[in-house]
């Protein structure tokens, strides 16, 4: 059984940064891509991007260019650097892990998540 745990969540400013962390224990080497989602209060859950297994990412149109994902060299941790942060970015933040190479915006496909970590930026 995989296990996510994510971590890095954290209070900053508008403006700032802050870099998440997800880490799949558990996990045995297999094709696997990674993601993320948040969830706002009173929101649905809502894409942010992910990192295929070949290393492809792909982003929501509302963080592109600010927000980058990476994964480290054994392939089971990931990362969501965040930069340029407002107070829209504010969600509980959730790892996601898919058994397919291939990474999806649909939440519905993934199959293991992260407790999650809470994300408050301050104007």
């Amino acid at each position: 059984q995989v296990q996510l745990a994510e971590s890095g969540g954290g209070l900053v400013q508008a403006g700032g940064s802050l870099r998440l962390s997800c880490t799949a224990s558990g996990r045995t080497f297999s094709t696997h891509s990674m993601g993320w989602f948040r969830q706002a209060p009173g929101k649905e859950r809502a894409f942010v991007g992910y990192i295929s297994f070949n290393g492809r990412t792909y982003y929501a149109d509302d963080v592109k260019g600010r927000f980058t994902i990476s994964r480290d060299n054994t392939k089971i941790t990931a990362y969501l650097q965040m930069n340029s942060l407002s107070t829209d970015d504010t969600a509980v933040y959730y790892c996601a892990d898919r058994n397919d190479p291939r990474g999806s915006s649909d939440y519905s496909v993934w199959d293991y998540w992260g407790q999650g970590t809470q994300v408050t930026v301050s104007s």
